[in-house]
């Protein structure tokens, strides 16, 4: 089955579309990142009302659409789609609200705009199915990495750096229980903010100089110490905290990098890191990251996985999973208490 797989990450930056043909094995057809214009990220960064959220949902959703085109892969050849969204909310963990311990998350883009504009059957809103079945909502790309990367011989672990960073253990010859994974931290999300769109090639990052005392105060938070399951996301690193903090581009850099270090060595049999996401092409993180790990690090492009691809992969193989009525979540992962088939239909 051909599925085109969409996803625009916490930054904010554009919509990731993967096409790809879904049978004994997942091969990649065509994958683009199609920007958002500039009034549209400043839109969906700084939703504080109503009408803007419900006319954003259905706008993306027309946009959503329009990327689907710009594959370049004929729209009567797909079958499926697998849309992610535009997460604007994500609070995993349960807090007091009203009465009741509430955890949520909210995903914008509908998916009826984009059945309707395609012809195509879309699904979408993976996360709340996990939420309700007690989960945290992510991460969901741990189904996606054990497919992909479990190995008979070595531990690996998958690290995607977007605007969250988030690691996948798996263990030698694993199944989907002994499958471990959470968010390490930030990634791409304080530095694109204070180097925006980003730091090209870790530039900025490279020239400055950390302040080590603040980066001493953040790293004793009790996150980073916390055993998983656990998720963040801009609620814990968007612009209070670096109102709150007053961190600078080096420091921030060196932020990602440690807490991913300090995740990655809770498995000290881990052979290989295979990174994906935007954070591969900022140069000085991965030489801080080569520097501070032990194991061998590489990319998912030498699996021939395209590195700015790997999520919207995901989000083609998870509608896959749906439309065949099967579970696309790891419960050892996201904390859920169970398996939950993930989505919703929409149909044209």
């Amino acid at each position: 089955m051909r599925v085109a797989g969409l996803i625009s990450g916490t930054s904010a930056d554009g919509i990731d579309v993967a096409v790809v043909d879904i049978g004994e094995r997942i091969d990649v057809i065509a994958t683009v990142t199609v920007p958002y214009p500039d009034e549209i990220r400043r839109a969906v960064l700084s939703v504080v009302d109503i009408p803007t959220l419900s006319r954003l949902n259905f706008m993306l959703g027309e946009l959503f659409a329009d990327a689907v085109r710009a594959s370049g892969v004929p729209l009567e050849t797909i079958e499926l789609i697998g849309s992610h969204g535009q997460t604007v909310f994500h609070e995993g963990e349960p807090v007091e609200f009203l009465g009741r311990r509430i955890a949520s998350t909210l995903q914008i883009g509908e998916a009826a705009v984009i059945a309707d504009r395609t012809g195509i059957e879309t699904i979408a809103d993976f996360r709340t199915a996990d939420i309700a079945a007690g989960g945290k909502g992510a991460p969901l790309v741990p189904f996606l990495d054990y497919e992909l990367f479990r190995d008979p011989e070595r531990s690996r672990i998958a690290l995607n750096i977007g605007g969250i960073a988030n690691i996948t253990v798996i263990p030698v010859n694993a199944q989907p229980e002994d499958v471990i994974a959470f968010d390490t931290g930030p990634g791409n999300m304080v530095i694109d903010a204070l180097a925006p769109p980003f730091d090209r090639n870790g530039e900025q990052g490279r020239a400055g100089r950390v302040n080590e005392s603040l980066l001493a105060r953040l790293l004793a938070d009790a996150y980073y110490h916390r055993d998983p399951p656990k998720t963040c996301g801009r609620e814990q690193f968007g612009a209070e905290f670096i109102r709150e903090t007053q961190i600078d581009v080096a420091t921030a850099t060196e932020l990602t990098a440690r807490t991913i270090a300090l995740a990655i060595e809770q498995y000290p049999d881990t052979r290989e890191v295979i990174a994906s996401g935007g954070g591969v092409h900022n140069i000085y993180m991965m030489e801080r990251l080569d520097a501070l790990l032990k194991p061998r690090l590489t990319t998912s492009a030498e699996f021939g996985i395209d590195p700015d691809a790997k999520e919207a992969i995901l989000f083609a193989f998870l509608a896959y999973r749906t439309h065949q009525q099967r579970a696309g979540n790891l419960p050892s992962a996201t904390g859920a208490r169970k398996p939950a088939i993930l989505g919703k239909i929409s149909r044209p």
